[in-house]
């Protein structure tokens, strides 16, 4: 028996430790619809996993500040511990969503900051209306980890409000770390001393063990996106979007040009459900938007087949489906104008203007002489009349009459009329004056006149 004890003893320890599960989401990217994406998956995931963990890791120079609200969002609404690593870079988009952390380690060399809002098309900042929502977005990120009471028994910010602010706004002055003409972007030890970081880790396990994880007491899980994640993500790409747009707009216009042709309306059709499809699956598009653009379809169709000329229904169904490919792009789109994002909105009318660029550029070559013969040869009358089909060719040229003979219709004072093979033609008499009714010659053609002289 005691034996036994002993056996059992050693195969099952009263103290076993428990396996501590550990999910972890990396955003190597820029930030966009995909990281978002990617960053709800994993949550529901860690979450179904019961894990113990989540760990961020971060090499990003940033992206959509809609889509990394939204991440921002979910990592501080998630019940358990969250903490980002920095691996190299957490710039703009990518220092919020790590300031949304429970806590921050970053490696050697890595930097964090640089939050200002930027227009996307030429990287100017945006006027100090998005600073402002920007500047009050990393402030309360930064006063929801709290604070806490230091050694002289005084409260003191966890992180420091203000120097959330001053990564977004070089006006705002943060003593003893900067001044007001730059923003604030920290060094891992600059991190740590401000207490923007709680630690230095050169890599994942090192992480671990800084917070106090031996090795054989966790295991990683990480979350890995399946071809269905990468090819949505390739579809919502800013680039191939408008790429996208260009097909839409393009096969529309090429369509009503030359209606029957086909082609152009089904690859219409492939774009906007490539276009459409991604953004549904993903939540950004709601079904009335694409709703929206299937209606502005059957108007054009309509106009084409059966209201005569272009008028109101052409027009109304184009405008249908501009509203819906820009709308498309705006997540979680509502009437209320009071909710739109205005980041959102510069992105979406960019996308779109990119596609309408693309598509006028595209069109005006496939239909200029420089394009390709096949494209014009279905958008212009270019047929050719083959003598197999019983077309017979007749030199219409006025020098096919030399050297035959007719009558002159009138007098000729030299100029008048003369008829040849039962055509009436203009001629000249090269030989003073010829009466009607008189035998004539064709004897030349020269400037683009007949010559003729009496028999």
């Amino acid at each position: 028996m005691l034996l036994l004890l002993t056996i059992s003893g050693a195969l099952f320890p009263a103290n076993a430790e428990k396996l501590h599960n550990i999910y972890m989401l990396r955003l190597d990217d820029e930030i966009g619809s995909s990281s978002w994406r990617y960053t709800r998956q994993a949550l529901n995931e860690a979450d179904r996993l019961g894990s113990d963990m989540l760990i961020v890791h971060l090499n990003t120079y940033g992206g959509s500040v809609v889509h990394a609200d939204s991440i921002r969002t979910a990592l501080l609404n998630y019940p358990g511990p969250t903490v980002a690593f920095v691996d190299n870079n957490a710039a703009s988009a990518g220092a919020l969503i790590a300031l949304a952390c429970d806590s921050v380690y970053m490696r050697r060399g890595a930097t964090m900051g640089a939050v200002t809002m930027v227009n996307g098309a030429n990287g100017m900042a945006m006027p100090d209306k998005y600073q402002s929502y920007m500047r009050a977005m990393m402030r309360a990120t930064a006063e929801n980890h709290g604070k806490y009471v230091d050694s002289t028994g005084n409260e003191q910010w966890r992180r420091n409000p203000l120097i959330a602010e001053a990564m977004v706004d070089s006006r705002v002055t943060v003593p003893g770390l900067v001044d007001s003409t730059r923003v604030v972007s920290f060094t891992t030890d600059e991190a740590v001393k401000w207490g923007y970081a709680d630690g230095r880790a050169e890599s994942v396990d090192e992480l671990m063990k800084q917070l106090d994880y031996r090795p054989e007491s966790y295991s990683i899980e990480e979350y890995r996106p399946d071809w269905l994640d990468h090819l949505i993500g390739f579809f919502t790409n800013p680039a191939v979007q408008a790429v996208l747009i260009m097909i839409i707009v393009g096969g529309i216009y090429m369509e009503l040009h030359s209606p029957g042709v086909g082609f152009p309306a089904a690859a219409s059709i492939m774009a906007a459900v490539l276009y459409f499809l991604p953004l549904y699956i993903t939540g950004i598009a709601s079904s009335w938007i694409i709703l929206l653009f299937v209606l502005g379809v059957m108007l054009v169709v309509l106009e084409m087949f059966v209201v005569p000329g272009f008028g109101i229904t052409g027009i109304t169904g184009i405008s249908c489906m501009c509203a819906a490919v820009i709308l498309g792009l705006i997540e979680h789109y509502t009437f209320s104008l009071s909710h739109l994002n205005a980041e959102a909105v510069w992105s979406s009318m960019v996308i779109f203007l990119a596609g309408i660029t693309l598509a006028v550029a595209v069109v005006w070559y496939l239909t200029s002489i420089h394009g390709p013969k096949w494209v014009r040869r279905h958008t212009e009358l270019m047929l050719t009349q083959q003598v197999k089909d019983g077309y017979i060719g007749v030199d219409m040229s006025p020098v096919g009459y030399i050297g035959l003979e007719g009558a002159a219709v009138t007098d000729m004072r030299p100029a008048g009329k003369v008829e040849i093979n039962g055509e009436t033609l203009d001629a000249v008499a090269t030989q003073g004056f010829i009466h009607a009714g008189a035998r004539v010659r064709v004897i030349k053609y020269e400037n683009a006149q007949i010559y003729v002289k009496e028999v």
